[in-house]
């Protein structure tokens, strides 16, 4: 039963932007966040950015504080994650996640080890 589903990954020049989509089947609750992460080859998963389903708190990890930005839509449980400025160094293959229990003080979390459900995963590759 998949709960996740990711779209939106594709080739892009570098300076151009991408939309990612992540649709949730699963019942959102005040302790419902989710996130992004991406894994290069070779490389660990690495925590991109977070949101709380019920109050919109958001973090970012510093490497793309200021160019990506993730936005949900309520009635459609989606939530995007827009990129823009893409650097080769971006190319990668990008997972969406979901925690269904964040505790107090309700930020989301920044440990892959936290997100209870993942997307398959669609690649994003970022041509020089």
């Amino acid at each position: 039963q998949v709960q996740l589903v990711e779209s939106g990954g594709g080739l892009v020049q570098a300076g151009g932007s991408l939309r990612l989509s992540c649709a949730t089947s699963e019942r959102t609750s005040s302790k419902y966040a989710m996130g992004w992460f991406r894994q290069a080859p070779g490389k660990e998963r690495e925590f991109l950015v977070g949101i709380m389903w019920s109050n919109d708190r958001t973090r970012y990890a510093d490497s793309v504080k200021g160019r990506f930005t993730i936005s949900r839509d309520n009635a459609k449980k989606t939530v995007y994650l827009q990129m823009n400025s893409l650097r080769p160094e971006d190319t990668a293959v990008y997972y969406c996640a979901a925690d269904r229990d964040v505790s107090w003080p309700y930020y989301p979390l920044t440990g892959s080890h936290e997100y209870d459900s993942w997307g398959q995963g669609t690649q994003v590759t970022v041509s020089s």
